[in-house]
This record gives structure tokens, sequence and C-alpha cells, in this order.
């Protein structure tokens, strides 16, 4: 048994290993064989399989998520690398080694701290502060007042307000804050604080986030609350909204416009999602091959539409696997979350993983015409600091909770050694 239990823990390690060397070998020789490729290619995969020995080490919970991820990630930068290795590529290498720092960070402190149930009021004031700091200081870039640079360093503080926002919420629904502020019951704070945050948003046209937000919101009021009046009332306010937006604001007309006929001004406001479904579809099943797309084509690929050049490159079947992948993960998720037995722990976990889900979908449904363009980065597989850190960082508070509910089922933690009992008798 302990065999077969360590082949499945292999498992995921030699795919890995496998999927860089094919992907970067390729890119190698598309890229007129430069030395280059094989440094970033070989420094990203040691740095996957440091991650990954820790995690198998240090019995650290779930053994794929993590590696899942990484195989995105490494989809990710070949199409970096592939775009500008100097520009994109080595500087996403940059970040992903700040992000899986800040994925074992956040491990380590929720795994330590066991009163997370009872902030709520710093998760509010704190998203809250963010929002405000944003909307006084912040950067406008590309329509978008959701950016604070400080010299040369540009970041997005709504991505931590994500997190902050999810835990807010896991405070109320897994009923660990019930007591009212003065006559005000928390399930209405509830509605107010969110309803704030996306006020917010709209001060800032990050129209991405405020999807986002209200996604997580919606799904866990149907999940957790009985109250269906409840639910349809934030329903048909959320609808009530988006025909305001779109009657009044002109630039929520544009991108509505533009989803439902982008050839009619394809030159313009168009440009960008019809140069994405020429990408996609000249892509075919397997693609043109690593190096033989024309992903310059789409303004702000390395972005809003990495999903795009993937498909051209790599074809559907590069796209499919990509998708799959974001299935695995939030599989693997939720079945964290159903298996924990802490009501706080098992909120947040599905509140973090409705995020993932909820990007995932409004990206790639973006750059396919599924549904009006709103400018997100993929988890995992974009360009950009904030946005990978803040995903691995994501990812290290469900391995911490996965940690604890691993730790719970094979009877505590050893004192001497950190380890569960089982684990620790494995280990001699």
């Amino acid at each position: 048994m302990s065999k077969i239990k360590g082949q499945n823990y292999k498992r995921p390690a030699f795919l890995l290993v496998l999927m860089n060397l094919l992907g970067f070998g390729l890119l190698y020789v598309a890229n007129g064989y430069n030395i280059n490729i094989i440094y970033v290619g070989g420094g990203l995969l040691g740095l996957f399989l440091l991650m990954y020995s820790i995690i198998i080490l240090c019995r650290m919970g779930d053994k794929f998520i993590v590696p899942m991820a990484c195989m995105l990630i490494t989809m990710g930068v070949i199409l970096l690398c592939r775009i500008d290795i100097a520009k994109y590529g080595v500087r996403q290498i940059m970040w992903v080694v700040v992000g899986g720092a800040a994925f074992f960070v956040a491990y380590a402190i929720y795994y330590n701290f066991s009163r997370w149930n009872k902030l709520w009021y710093l998760y509010a004031i704190g998203g809250t502060l963010l929002f405000v700091i944003t909307l006084l200081f912040g950067a406008r870039i590309k329509g978008s007042k959701n950016w604070l640079s400080i010299g040369s360093f540009t970041f997005q503080p709504s991505e931590v307000t994500k997190i902050l926002f999810v835990m807010f919420l896991a405070c109320y629904f897994s009923k660990s804050w019930t007591k009212p502020i003065g006559k005000i019951q928390p399930k209405l704070i509830t509605l107010l604080v969110t309803y704030m945050y996306i006020g917010f948003l709209v001060l800032q046209r990050d129209w991405g986030t405020i999807l986002i937000l209200f996604s997580i919101y919606i799904f866990m009021i149907y999940v957790y609350d009985d109250d269906y009046k409840f639910l349809m009332f934030n329903v048909g306010a959320a609808a009530i909204t988006a025909v305001l937006g779109y009657k009044f604001l002109h630039h929520i007309q544009v991108r509505v416009n533009t989803w439902l006929n982008p050839w009619a001004d394809i030159s313009n406001t168009g440009y960008q999602i019809t140069q994405s479904l020429f990408a996609i579809a000249s892509g075919g099943y397997f693609g043109r091959g690593i190096g033989n797309g024309s992903p310059s084509y789409i303004p702000e690929v390395q972005t809003d539409f990495i999903f795009s050049a993937v498909c051209e490159e790599m074809g559907v079947f590069g796209g499919a696997a990509i998708i799959i992948l974001f299935f695995l993960i939030s599989y693997r998720c939720f079945k964290i979350a159903i298996n924990t037995s802490d009501p706080f722990d098992k909120a947040l976990t599905f509140g973090l993983t409705i995020m993932f889900a909820m990007q995932t979908f409004i990206i790639v449904g973006g750059v396919t015409k599924m549904i009006p363009l709103t400018g997100i980065t993929l988890p995992f597989v974009s360009y950009g600091g904030t946005s990978i850190v803040v995903s691995l960082g994501s990812l290290g508070i469900i391995q911490a909770v996965s940690a604890k509910d691993e730790r719970g089922r094979n009877g505590g933690k050893d004192k001497k050694s950190g380890l569960p009992q089982e684990g620790r008798e494995d280990a001699k």
C-alpha cells in the first residue's frame, strides 16, 4: 500500500517535469536555440520541484493542487517567453518566486493562527481602506482606476480585497459572527458591506472584480442561506443594476455593443475581440505550433488575452487543457471544503474556490465572445505580479486548510516534529 501511495505522490511531479521539458524544448527550437530559454525553463522547473518537495516532506496536506497550478504557470510562462522573454518571461519568473514565497507564508500564518473567524471587522475595515486609498491616490490604467504606484512598482489593491472579502463573508456564513452591532443584524451588515464594495468598484470602473465579488456573495447565499427571498432580492438587484448601468454608462454600452457585434467597428472598439477570435480559429485543434503564431496582433495579449494566444499556438486542445486544469483545481478545493470539519475553514475554502472559478469563467468567456469582455487576468497564466502573488497566496490558505484537516484525521499533531502522527511513523 505504501509503495502505491508513494507512486501516487510522484506522478504529479513526473507530469510536471515532462510538461516543462516538452514545452520549453519546443520553445528553445522555435526561438532559434536561444540558451536563455533553457535557463528560464530550468529555473522554473527547479522552483516547482522545490515547492512540491517541501509539501511532500513536511506533510502539508493536498498533494495535487500545487502541481496543477504549476502546470498552468508553465503554460503561461512559455507563452510570455514566446512573446518577449526579457520583458515578460523573466519578470514573470521573478513574480513566481515571490508568489512561491507568498504561498508558504500564507500557509504558515493561516495554519498557526486559530482566531481568523473572529476578525470580521478587520476584514471589512481593511478592504474599505484599500478602496479609499485607491480612489484617492490610484492611477487610471486601461480605463480603470484600480492601481497604486510606489516608484516603479505598481500593484492592484483589489486583488487583496477579494481575499479580505471572502474572509469577511466566511465569518458570517460559518456562524462565527452572530452578534448584532446595535440593532443591525450581521446579515444586513454583510449586505451593506457587499454593496458598498460594489459601489467603490463602480467608481473605479473595475467591472470584472464587481462580477467576481458579487458572484462569490450570491453563491455563498445559495449554499448557506435557506432564505430564497433574500437570494432573489440580490439577484433582482443585480439585474436592475446591470440594466441601469447599460442605460446610463457609456463605457458599459460600448462593452455590450462590442460583444453583440464586434464586426461593426472592427478597426476600433471591436479590434481586440475580433483578433482574439481570429487567433483561436487559426489555431485549429492542434495549434500552429509554439513560435508559429502571431500573438502580437492582439492588444494586451500578455494579460487579458493570454488564453487566445494559447489556443492559437497550442490549439483548442491546449485551451481545453487549461480549462480542465482549472476544473481539477476547483474539484480538489471543493473536496477540501467538504472534508474539513471547521465551519470557517469550510466557508473560506468554498469562497476562494468560487473566486478562482468565476475569474476563469469571466476571462475565458470574454475572449471567446461568450460574455462581454471585462478585462481581468487569467489566474496563474496571465502576466502580472499582483495576480500571481495573490493567487498563490490564496492557494497557500487552501493548502493550510487541507493540512489542518489531514492533521485532525490522523489523530493530531506530534509536538516534537510538528508532523501528523501517521506521517511521523511513515518517516521512521
